[in-house]
């Protein structure tokens, strides 16, 4: 089955909550990638994550919740800054984001803290979220991603609040699409694709990133499900009903699910084979919708079997 490689930020969330009626925050550990990592993980894939950690105490957190999923840290650099902050408040279930710290603790990763061989040896390689806005890390990603070997996943994991201008908007959108037009499957959010292309709908989006060159395209759409772009046709599959309580890390468990896959069976051949991972994929965010809080969320595949029975 191989391994996979997961490579981008470890940070501590701290989400909006309320004590005894009064405003308050959770601490939880989170970072989109460090999310996709454990979500590999528990669902029984082998997982490798590569990225830099604060030399503090939260940093210990980060490092032991990593150790404690049964994520491979032979890639974790830890560095001498402090670790940092991911502030989440709500408007719904939907998380918005503020970010402190600087230097950013999880961008200081370099392309030689990544150990020889761990690329090439690898069968999955995922990249993206907010630490390609920051030197060095978005040359270590370029190093890994130059390398031939494993299955180049993507996820552009946008945030609005760290794209301060149509100036920042647009070079962000030629930085991903450097990494997009060499990948066999792109990941985004709806509202990924809206901040990125002026609005543009899922399906103008995905064929917009094929054209590009990516393999493959998934986009999550929420309540409405995920549409999959591949082998020449497009399908929406809808997701599964749920009562959410907390959509943090959500489309990040997506990202998990079918890199897990991708793991066990390769490409698929066809769309048929895509829609059955996006279905697989649907059906664990839900569950993690169902549940408070980033890398604490992830499911087991016994986990999912009780919610949802046998899955396909």
């Amino acid at each position: 089955m191989g391994y996979a490689v997961v490579l981008g930020e470890a940070l501590v969330d701290l989400l909006e909550t309320t004590v005894a009626g009064e405003p308050a925050y959770r601490q939880v550990i989170g970072g989109a990638p460090l999310n996709v990592a454990v979500g590999v993980s528990r669902l029984g894939g082998q997982v490798e994550f590569a990225g830099s950690v604060g030399d503090d105490v939260l940093g210990d957190r980060v490092a032991r919740t990593l150790v404690d999923a049964g994520v491979g840290t032979k890639a974790v650099r830890r560095v001498a800054a402090p670790s940092a902050l991911a502030v989440a408040t709500y408007d719904g279930a939907e998380p918005e984001f503020h970010f402190y710290g600087e230097p950013p603790s999880y961008a200081l990763l370099t392309p030689d803290d990544v150990p020889a061989g761990l690329i090439g040896d690898a069968a999955v390689l995922y990249t993206g979220s907010i630490s390609l806005l920051r030197e060095p890390f978005v040359s270590a990603a370029r190093h890994a991603w130059r390398q031939s070997g494993p299955i180049r996943v993507f996820d552009p994991n946008v945030r609005p609040r760290l794209l301060p201008d149509v100036a920042a908007v647009t070079a962000l959108r030629e930085l991903v699409e450097e990494f997009m037009a060499t990948a066999d499957l792109v990941k985004l959010s709806s509202a990924d694709a809206a901040v990125l292309y002026d609005g543009a709908s899922p399906e103008a989006a995905a064929q917009h990133i094929r054209d590009l060159g990516a393999r493959s395209v998934v986009v999550t759409c929420g309540p409405r499900g995920g549409l999959v772009s591949a082998a020449g046709s497009t399908a929406m599959l809808p997701a599964p009903t749920v009562t959410a309580v907390d959509a943090t890390g959500a489309g990040d468990s997506v990202m998990g699910a079918l890199i897990r896959r991708l793991l066990a069976d390769g490409i698929p051949a066809d769309l048929a084979g895509w829609q059955r991972n996006v279905r697989f994929a649907l059906a664990v965010a839900g569950l993690v919708c169902e549940r408070h809080g980033g890398a604490a969320a992830m499911p087991t595949e016994q986990e999912l079997t009780d919610r949802w029975g046998p899955l396909d």
